[in-house]
């Protein structure tokens, strides 16, 4: 009878790492998402930029998505990543 502790442990880390793996392949889908609106919005995104937009948490994404209505220019987009987080290089 020593198993179901066991078991109970397995499945809630397998509960755990699904949901973790989900809120990371949504992530991801809204910044690929965002990436292709910005490049509608303001053109091609250069590779550095990209990669702090895939950085993003959700909720700085959903935040970005609206922002970007007003964007204009790359400028806009380095601005606003200025504003709302912690650059690679500030951490």
């Amino acid at each position: 009878m020593r198993l179901a502790p066991l078991y109970q442990q397995d499945k809630a880390q397998a509960i755990q790492e699904a949901v973790q793996e989900a809120v990371q392949e949504a992530r991801q889908r809204e910044a690929r998402l965002i990436m292709r609106l910005l490049n509608l919005q303001i053109g091609e995104i250069d590779s550095s930029l990209t990669e702090q937009v895939e950085q993003l948490s959700i909720e700085q994404v959903e935040l970005l998505a609206e922002a970007l209505l007003g964007f204009s220019t790359v400028t806009d987009l380095v601005s606003w990543l200025l504003q709302h987080c912690t650059l690679p290089n500030d951490r």
